[in-house]
């Protein structure tokens, strides 16, 4: 595999070695062993698998301390763009988003650390979005951002008409009312 950092640091593109023939394709999605020689020392226990349709937005979510999560995304089927928020206030980075496509087609999976929002845009007719997680999901420690917040100025790649955000992420408050702990 290979890992390429991005303009935020902590923030890795994980570009998995794909061996392809007539009949198909085989790859290590995940191989601890590998991960730890590439510098990532990451104890994921739980998975969380999503089905969505066109023009879904899901995010921006994030888990505060003490229950923040290191999230490994990729997209098992279709096409998305996913993109991470620096939240960490200490970061020369604090408030910049990064985003990349991840498809069945390229494989790539994003690495994103603790200190982060997260959310993905539906690009393909539908998409299964597969991400690991190294700590369980907390309620109490929930929270996001809106996902068009005029700050961020996120390009979702796809048009607001088009845009489909549930209830819950459409009353989201801007990076500047989110609590965050990071």
């Amino acid at each position: 595999m290979i890992v390429k950092e991005t303009e935020i640091k902590d923030l890795l593109i994980v570009e998995p070695k794909i061996f392809a023939d007539k009949r198909g394709y085989f790859f290590e999605s995940y191989n601890k062993e590998s991960y730890f020689k590439a510098g990532i020392d990451i104890n994921f226990i739980q998975d969380n698998q999503s089905k969505s349709d066109y023009g879904v937005i899901r995010g921006l979510h994030f888990q505060n301390n003490p229950h923040s999560q290191t999230k490994l995304v990729r997209a098992l089927y279709g096409k998305i763009f996913d993109v991470a928020v620096d939240l960490r206030k200490s970061s020369s980075t604090f408030g910049k988003w990064f985003g990349i496509e991840l498809s069945d087609t390229n494989q790539f999976q994003l690495l994103i650390p603790k200190g982060f929002a997260h959310g993905f845009s539906v690009l393909s007719k539908e998409a299964v979005v597969l991400y690991k997680c190294d700590d369980f999901y907390h309620p109490e420690t929930e929270s996001g951002i809106i996902y068009n917040d005029p700050k961020l100025n996120i390009d979702w790649q796809i048009s607001s008409k088009d845009a489909k955000v549930s209830e819950k992420d459409a009353q989201m408050s801007g990076l500047k009312e989110a609590g965050y702990n990071f």
